[in-house]
């Protein structure tokens, strides 16, 4: 099994940057994807950046392209994603999840999920 760790949340201001960090540790797979998607109360949990592990694609959510940055350290197991230019409406929980095959904006095909990291932007 997988266990993803996520960190670097926190309070900023609008405009501001951000980056959080997500630690996978335990068994993974040579072909799987990472993705961070975040919740804000009363919505859905919607899909912010993926990543291929194995060629580095990524892709992101319209409302963060240009904004958001994901990326990923192999040697560390570990995903980021870079915040910047931060806007109140981006406050929400941030999740880092992890399934096998290639990336996918359903969060219901992940199988795999960290305990979320809070960022909240203040205007």
């Amino acid at each position: 099994q997988v266990q993803l760790v996520e960190s670097g949340g926190g309070l900023v201001q609008a405009g501001d940057s951000l980056r959080v960090t997500c630690v996978a540790s335990g068994r993974t797979f040579s072909m799987y994807s990472m993705a961070w998607f975040r919740q804000a109360p009363g919505k859905e949990r919607e899909f912010a950046a993926g990543i291929n592990w194995s060629n580095g694609y990524t892709s992101y959510a319209d409302d963060v392209k240009g904004r958001f940055t994901i990326s990923k350290d192999n040697a560390k197991n570990t995903v980021y994603l870079q915040m910047n230019s931060l806007k109140p409406e981006d406050t929400a929980a941030y999740y880092c999840a992890a399934r096998s095959g290639i990336v996918s904006r359903r969060s219901d095909s992940y199988g795999y999920w960290g305990q979320g990291t809070q960022v909240t932007v203040s205007s």
